[in-house]
């Protein structure tokens, strides 16, 4: 998907008004069919919606995070007995080099797709799969 095919409204991302963030949260949905990747249905939702592909890109990951803190909430929850003291210091330090690691990926990402667009991406996906499928075929 590139910009010009879509009117282009939006470059900041909190630009964004609350009906259009609902709708392009209404494409999350779509990741419920299996195949379908939750943040490429929102990007390209986001997209159509007038955003440019920076924008598109950084709400997709702002959507993701609801998601992440709900997966991790329900697994504490699930498994919260089997904690000891030395498990909830690893968690924090976990939590806190991926929180900072995470900023550093996610910036030089959001500069990629800025530059690049999202073709790498998707020849990447159609690689990838075909290898899988190649490896699947000849291994079982």
């Amino acid at each position: 998907v590139d910009d010009h095919e879509f009117e282009q409204k939006y470059d900041d991302v909190m630009d964004l008004p609350l009906p259009t963030a609902l709708k392009i949260g209404l494409f999350q949905c779509l990741a419920m069919i299996p195949g379908v990747s939750r943040s490429g249905a929102t990007i390209v939702g986001a997209m159509m919606s007038g955003a440019t592909k920076r924008t598109a890109a950084e709400f997709s990951f702002f959507l993701a995070m609801p998601t992440m803190v709900g997966a991790f909430a329900k697994d504490l929850l699930d498994n919260y007995k089997l904690l000891t003291t030395s498990d909830v210091t690893l968690i924090t330090i976990g939590f806190i080099t991926a929180f900072v690691s995470g900023l550093f990926v996610v910036r030089g990402f959001l500069d990629f797709i800025s530059k690049n667009g999202f073709k790498p991406f998707a020849w990447w996906r159609i690689v990838v799969g075909s290898l899988g499928i190649i490896g699947l075929i000849a291994f079982g």
